[in-house]
Formats: structure tokens, sequence, C-alpha cells
């Protein structure tokens, strides 16, 4: 195995994932302080541990209390979770933003194919009100990466989002639609269509915004109000620089160099490969931060690596993201 070139993590990681981990493993235990002091804390061997299974992961809440980072370097990007005031952000300090961009192209490529074949619409408002939000940037490179001239961002313009869409759909275009949830349900409330070309991708984010819905009931209005069969989405965070994507029903799968688990909520030291309980990410792509995290995302794992997130953990910090609670 080669880890320090990571286009091989990229190409074979689902050949070599086990190894991947267990390498990586080694490379933060050993130049990450914080995560060092977190596996030293709950008695692990880092010479003993090999599989997944038994690699500790670093509880979520590090990354808004400590500076999670593996190795002295100085960032090219310090990506910021949305908050309400009084609530403290997470922040994920990038060494290599093309690192980024290769996990997030390849991720997109794995699951639909070349991004030049479509044409990218972001209705992100909120996410585009901030700065250093991981999703607007990724969201921008897909856009340039699209070549179309008629990708692009809109915030609260839905008219124009509208007329936009419509002339896409007359024209036969394979279209993106990323949105934020309570955009999309804003928009096709006023604007209502019939997509037929068009994929619709929830991002998440129903943060103080209305009652939340559950999924269902999002994707039931989504999918009503825009004519399309299904509502697609993404699962991703400030914490990850790699995304699982849903191509319908809130199930999502995962790239090959990322992999969801699942720990009991009554045994943080019980992991399986399948089960319900809270999720924990593996993401071979966060070489220089943290690969292994304890999400407070609630969800159910099953047994082709597909996964469901079903809520949130009581008492927890809600996420920028916010994800929905069914």
């Amino acid at each position: 195995m080669h880890l320090f070139d990571i286009n091989n993590i990229f190409s074979d990681a689902d050949i070599h994932f086990n190894e991947y981990c267990a390498e990586m493993f080694q490379f933060q235990y050993q130049n990450n302080v914080i995560y060092r002091e977190w596996v030293n804390l709950v008695h692990t061997n880092p010479v003993d541990t090999q599989i997944p299974l038994t690699i500790p992961a670093l509880p979520i809440s590090f990354f808004k209390e400590r500076k999670v980072v593996s190795g002295a370097f100085e960032p090219d990007k310090i990506f910021e979770s949305s908050g309400t005031t009084g609530i403290v952000t997470s922040r994920h300090y990038v060494k290599k933003l093309d690192l980024y961009e290769q996990s997030f192209m390849a991720g997109f490529n794995y699951f639909y194919g070349d991004i030049e074949g479509y044409c990218v619409l972001a209705l992100l408002p909120a996410y585009l009100e901030r700065e250093n939000s991981s999703l607007v940037y990724m969201a921008e490179k897909l856009i340039q990466a699209s070549k179309h001239a008629e990708s692009g961002f809109y915030l609260y313009n839905y008219a124009a989002l509208s007329d936009k869409l419509k002339s896409l759909e007359l024209s036969g275009q394979k279209t993106l639609l990323l949105g934020v949830t309570f955009a999309l349900l804003d928009f096709s409330a006023k604007f209502p269509q019939s997509l037929k070309h068009t994929i619709v991708m929830e991002t998440g984010g129903m943060k103080g915004r209305g009652r939340e819905l559950t999924r269902a009931e999002l994707h039931e209005v989504l999918t009503n109000r825009l004519g399309v069969k299904n509502i697609h989405a993404e699962y991703g965070m400030t914490e990850l620089l790699s995304q699982a994507y849903s191509t319908g029903g809130g199930r999502y799968i995962c790239p090959p160099w990322m992999k969801v688990l699942v720990r009991s909520e009554d045994d943080p030291f019980a992991i399986s490969s399948e089960g319900t309980g809270i999720l924990q990410v593996i993401d071979l792509a966060n070489r220089y931060s943290c690969s292994f995290i304890a999400t407070q995302d609630v969800g159910k794992v099953y047994a082709d690596g597909s996964f469901e997130v079903l809520g949130r953990m009581d008492n927890s910090d809600l996420r920028g993201c916010s994800l929905l609670v069914v």
C-alpha cells in the first residue's frame, strides 16, 4: 500500500479498504495529538488495531473544541459549520484543497457520471450568506467543472430559477438542482414544475425554518410539486471531505473510500457493520484531520453498507446541515 499517494485510496479502496484503514490509523495516531490522546484514553492498543471495527472513532464534538489536525501545516482553508448565536461551530482545517476536490469530484462521478454533462443549479441561501462553507465550495467547483453557461447559484430569486428550469427542460438538458431543504420547499410551493430531465438533490437544512418534516413527508411533498420520481440526497458535513448519496428513499450509499458503521447507544465500544444505533463514519479522504468520526446521528446500517439517518441524539447541538428527524 502507498498511503501517501491519495490517488490509490480513491482508485482501489474497495479492494484494500481495511489495509488503508490500518495504515491511516497508524499515521493519525502518530501525528494527531488530539486523536492520540483520545485513543490512549479509551485504552486501545494502536499496534493491535487492524480492522475498522476496532479503530476508535473521535467524537465529532472535538472539531468544535480542539484543532483536529494530523501533522503541522498551514491550511489551505478552514471550513466552518453554520450555527446560531451562542452555538460553537465546528472547524475543519484542510491542508490541501485539491484533496477535497479530488474526493467530491470522484464521489460525484462514481454515482452520477461526469459532471461536465450537467447544468448545475445551486439553491443554497443561508450557506451563500456566510463564509467558509464546505458545501458552497463544493457546489462552486461542480458549477465550474460542468462548463455549462447556465450553471450558477441562486439565493431567493425563485422566479429566475423557475424560468431557468423551464428553459433547460424544453431543451432536454440534463440538470442537477442542488438545494438546501427549506429553500426547495419554499421554491416548489411558489413555482411547482414538471421536471423530466432534472435531478433534485436535497442537502438537509431546516433549522429554525418551521416544522421539520420527516424525510418521507419531505420527499412526498417535493416529488408532487416538482414532478420527479425520486428526491436524491447528499450526506456530508463540515468535518468530512467525502459525501454519501441517496438516489431515492433516503438510503445512502458511500463511495469506496468511505464507510459507515454503527455503535450501540448503550455501549460506545459495541461497534457493528450493520444494525441501528449511533453512526460512525470512516472517511479516508480526511488524511490530515481524522478519518474516524463518531457522529451524533442516529441511523440504521444495512448489510450491503448502505445506511439511513433516523434522527439526532438527544441534547446534541444542531448542525448547519441539519438532518431531518424521521
